[in-house]
This record gives C-alpha cells, sequence and structure tokens, in this order.
C-alpha cells in the first residue's frame, strides 16, 4: 500500500491507477561517483514513465544491496536511504504495472542467487510470452522453492530473473546470450551482477533505450533526458537486439538477435519527455510539426488555438505558427491534484474535471476556438472539455488530434482499453466530433504522423491505428495483466485475491479473426494507462455518454 504523506501531489490510490505512461529504467556504472544519488535523479527525470513504484539497486563488487517501496521516486527515497546504497554502479526502476498487480512484491528491480553471485533486473516493456517462460520456468525446476517468485512475485521480470539465476552456464553473460532470444514481445532491460552493468533491448526496439558517457563512466537509461539530467553525454541508442556489458574494461557489445525495428510511434505522439531524443530526432519537434501537419490537412477559421495541457502543447504550437491563429491559453491546469487518499464526496465528483483543469473565461468567452490535443481513447475527457468550454462562453469548438483514430489495443505496454470502450471503433470521425459535442473533428492522417517523426515507416509500429501488429501474439489465453497470477494461484493454490483476479476464460481463443476473441485480447492486454488516464476518474457523468444536440 502507498503510505500516504500529506502532499498535495500525485499519490496514488492503491485501488485506482495513477497517471503513468511507461516503466523507466536506469543504470550507471562509474567507480568514484555516488551511484545512488545518479540514478535516484535519473528516475526522477523518468518518473513520468511510472508512478507506482520505484526502487535502486547497488553493488559494490562483493554485494548487492536493493530498496524498492510503493510510491513516487521522491516518496520511496532520502537522503538517509541513498547512504545507505554505496557501490560503484547501480540500476533504478519506476514501475506501472504491465505484468503482475500492483503491490510490493512486484516492485523493481528484482533480486536472484545465480550460481555465481546475485542478478538484480529492471525491465521496462511487455513480454507477450509470459505464459510460455511460466511454464518453461516450471518444467526447468518445478515451482520455485526460493527467489522473488517464490516470495510472491507475479511478474515477467520475475520470470526472467529466476531463469537467469538458474542458469548453467559459466558466467550471467552466457545465461543472458541463451535467453534473451527466447523473450518475446518489448522489453528493455538493465541489469547487475557483483560487478558488471548489462543493459538489453528487444530486437524490434518498441521501446527506447539509450547509452551516455559520464566522465568517470557509463549511463543507460529509457529516455535521453536522463542522461542530461545526470550530467551525461549521449553516445547512442542501444541497438534493437543488442546486449552491452559495462564493466572496468569498458563497453562490450554482443547482438543476440538480428535487428528488426519496429518502434512505437506512440514515443513521438506522447509517451516520451518532450525533451527526449529518439533515434536521431527531438520529440518536441515531431509534436509541433504534427500540429503544423494537422493544420495543413484540416484547417479551420478560428480566432485562437488552445492546448490540452500539457501533451497537446508542441502541437496546438505547431498548429498556430502553421495556421497563423494565434495561440492562447484557454485552460488552467492544477498540477497538484492527482490520485488521493481522501474518497471525493458527491459533492467534489459534481466538480468533476474542474478539479485538474478549469477554463479562463476572459480568454475563451466569444472565442472560435480549436483544440489541440494529442490523441482521443475513449473521448470521455474531450467531451468534458467541450462542455467546459461551452460553458465558459465559447462560441465554436472545434477539436483537432495529433494522431489518428485509435482502434486497436497495445500489447506492447499502452493502455487504450478494450476495442469495444475505444470511441474511434464503429464511429465515423464527424460521428465523434458529434459525440463530443464538437463543431468538428479533424484527425491528422497516419501519413502525416509518420512523416512528421522523421523515421521511415517500416522501423515504425502503428498497432494502435492500423491493427498490424509486428511481434506475432499467443491466443488469447496466453494473455493478460493477470495471467501469471491466476496461473501460478492454479498451481500453488488461490488466494481470495488472485481468484478475484483471475482474467475470464475464453471459448474462442482458437479463432483469432473473431470479433469475440478481437475483444478478449482487448480485455486481457497487459498495459499502461494512456492519454487522459489521469483526468477519468473526475468527469462527470454526462460525460461518459455522446453529447445530444
Amino acid at each position: 500500500m502507498v503510505r500516504p504523506d500529506g502532499k498535495l501531489s500525485h499519490d496514488l490510490h492503491p485501488e485506482d491507477k495513477g497517471p503513468q505512461d511507461e516503466c523507466g529504467v536506469f543504470g550507471v556504472w562509474a567507480p568514484g561517483e555516488d551511484v545512488a544519488t545518479l540514478t535516484y535523479f535519473g528516475l526522477y527525470a523518468l518518473q513520468h514513465r511510472g508512478q507506482e513504484s520505484a526502487g535502486i539497486a547497488t553493488s559494490n563488487g562483493e554485494r548487492i544491496s536493493v530498496y524498492k517501496d510503493m510510491g513516487l521516486v521522491s516518496q520511496v527515497f532520502d537522503e538517509t536511504i541513498l547512504g545507505t546504497l554505496g557501490g560503484h554502479m547501480a540500476i533504478g526502476h519506476c514501475r506501472y504495472a504491465t505484468t503482475g498487480a500492483t503491490t510490493w512484491a512486484n516492485a523493481q528491480p528484482t533480486l536472484g542467487s545465480t550460481p555465481h553471485g546475485t542478478v538484480s533486473l529492471a525491465h521496462n516493456g511487455n513480454l507477450t510470452n509470459s505464459a510460455d517462460l511460466y511454464d518453461r520456468l516450471i518444467d526447468k525446476s518445478g515451482f520455485p522453492s526460493a527467489g522473488e517468485v517464490a516470495q510472491g512475485n507475479t511478474t515477467d521480470t520475475a520470470l526472467v530473473t529466476s531463469l537467469l539465476a538458474e542458469h548453467p552456464h559459466d558466467s550471467l553473460e552466457e545465461a543472458a546470450m541463451e535467453l534473451l532470444p527466447t523473450l518475446q514481445g518489448a522489453f528493455c532491460l538493465t541489469l547487475i551482477d557483483e560487478n558488471t552493468l548489462y543493459a538489453a533491448r528487444d530486437a524490434y526496439g518498441v521501446r527506447p533505450l539509450v547509452l551516455g558517457r559520464l566522465d568517470r563512466g557509463w549511463v543507460v537509461a529509457s529516455e535521453s533526458a536522463a542522461l542530461d539530467i545526470v550530467g551525461a553525454t549521449y553516445v547512442r541508442d542501444v541497438e534493437p537486439g543488442e546486449f552491452i556489458a559495462i564493466d572496468e574494461d569498458g563497453v562490450r557489445s554482443r547482438r543476440f538477435a538480428e535487428p528488426t525495428p519496429a518502434g512505437c510511434v506512440f514515443e513521438h505522439v506522447y509517451l516520451s519527455r518532450p525533451d527526449a531524443v529518439i533515434n536521431g530526432r527531438a520529440v518536441y519537434e515531431s509534436r509541433v510539426e504534427m500540429g503544423r501537419q494537422l493544420a495543413r490537412e484540416h484547417g479551420v477559421e478560428a480566432d485562437l488555438v488552445m492546448p490540452t495541457p500539457e501533451s497537446g502543447v508542441p502541437a496546438a504550437i505547431g498548429f498556430a505558427e502553421e495556421s497563423g491563429i494565434p495561440y492562447g491559453n484557454g485552460l488552467v491546469k492544477n498540477s497538484y491534484v492527482g490520485r488521493t487518499f481522501i474518497q471525493p464526496t458527491q459533492t467534489m465528483r459534481q466538480m468533476g474535471i474542474k478539479l485538474k483543469l478549469n477554463p479562463l473565461r476572459s480568454v475563451v468567452a466569444g472565442k472560435k476556438l480549436v483544440v489541440v490535443d494529442d490523441s482521443i481513447v475513449r473521448g470521455n475527457t474531450q467531451r468534458a472539455l467541450v462542455r467546459m468550454l461551452r460553458e465558459a462562453g465559447a462560441a465554436e469548438v472545434h477539436v483537432r488530434i495529433s494522431s489518428p483514430p485509435v482502434k486497436w489495443p497495445c500489447f506492447y505496454g499502452i493502455d487504450f482499453a478494450s476495442r469495444a470502450e475505444l470511441i474511434a471503433n464503429g464511429m465515423s470521425v464527424d460521428e465523434i466530433g458529434k459525440s463530443l459535442g464538437a463543431d468538428s473533428l479533424g484527425y491528422i492522417s497516419e501519413d502525416g504522423m509518420i512523416q512528421s517523426t522523421e523515421q521511415p515507416r517500416h522501423r515504425l509500429c502503428t498497432a494502435c491505428f492500423t491493427g498490424d501488429y509486428p511481434i506475432a501474439l499467443p491466443d488469447a489465453d496466453r494473455l493478460g495483466k493477470n495471467f501469471f497470477d491466476a496461473h501460478r494461484s492454479s498451481s500453488t493454490g488461490p488466494t481470495a485475491s488472485a481468484r478475484a483476479q483471475r482474467p475470464a476464460s475464453s471459448d474462442n481463443s482458437a479463432s483469432r479473426d473473431t470479433q469475440e476473441d478481437e475483444q478478449a485480447m482487448a480485455e486481457n492486454s497487459s498495459c499502461e494507462p494512456g492519454p487522459d488516464s489521469d483526468l477519468e476518474s473526475l468527469v462527470l457523468p454526462q460525460d461518459r455518454a455522446p453529447h445530444k444536440n
């Protein structure tokens, strides 16, 4: 359980999901440096990628120390705790639950005992073959009697750690080279034994991972912005299918799989920090260009271009530049309202989304507005914003979206809900616009979005827009955020909470082409809250139903 600290920050309610986007991983090898504090600041820079738990593991060459807990990086660590984590290298993790429940037992980094020492591991991404890995672990040694899996950890990260821990090889490096080719899905790993820092990225490079140089060491991180924060110089991206080792002899690189790049395009649209650089392209520039392209494709006569704070800001700036319509802030965001431990009363619920966003009446009253956002998932938040702006006196509200309609769930890490909940399924763009209560609605084209990233189309994953999944998916009954919890329960005696989390069985798993299978797969997808997730709990009941003229 998360401990309340009395601060008005993005605290997580134990029974509710916070506004996380992706897990973040960090690693540093730097003798003579305060590696725990460097990792703390690196995780701080990656906090947007995961806000459920945070942890750091350090090694002094003889033993590995791990400290982790539920909550934000600033809530989990202080100077006293960091002072106990000595050593010359460290890895860190901030988590959103992609596989396994949101519990302390599932916090990372994980820890395992190997024939030659200890391994600690942190993971960003989502493995699609967790069920096969679980079967492999059981076939190899029966249900483990030691390690984090035996202690109740139900994550794919714990599975990987256990398989590494029970390796028959002469070194952890050789064990990793044998195991990594068998992992399917999206993964970026940082791991350490007593003497070496390792990092690996899946063959598709779905999630970003970068390598940086310190004056006296090396850094790996989920995003380049984390390098900037700790004073490291960007060297290069870790390549898809690459495994690197860092020790006193420097950096060694090995390839465990042939690269088939399919980087997540939504990293460019929403997930990554705007100050990050992906494959040589500044994310901020991509988002501004998406706004420009959006103005070219869906221009409209208006008085003001305004963003949905804060993810829509760069695209709104680009839209204003291209259209010549003035840019302005029509909404004030309260950055200190997040998940709290106080259940809102009915009166507070009636305040709805205004707890988070409030319109500037003097700016929007009587104006024709262009409201720019990065995406529409369920549509509840946009519906609430349109309603608020009209109540504040807006003459017209034209919604513009800097990504195409989201029609498919993501099995590599982003929570777009089930297909049944995606507003773009079964509705035309005009119908969606009417449902939101907008005067018009325009999405950027897929071509326009891709061109804005300056990345080759064949090197991007666009599955959430197209349904074209670059990594093959298993049957629906072998997918799911809580699959491992349920499978473990059936093997070792289910607890009440595990029974409650067990995914519903599907009789249609043999035919992936049916609508029933698509919905079952979506409902079982092990993903993370995407855009607007931090506002969903604040919308009013009328905003969850289509607008009626």
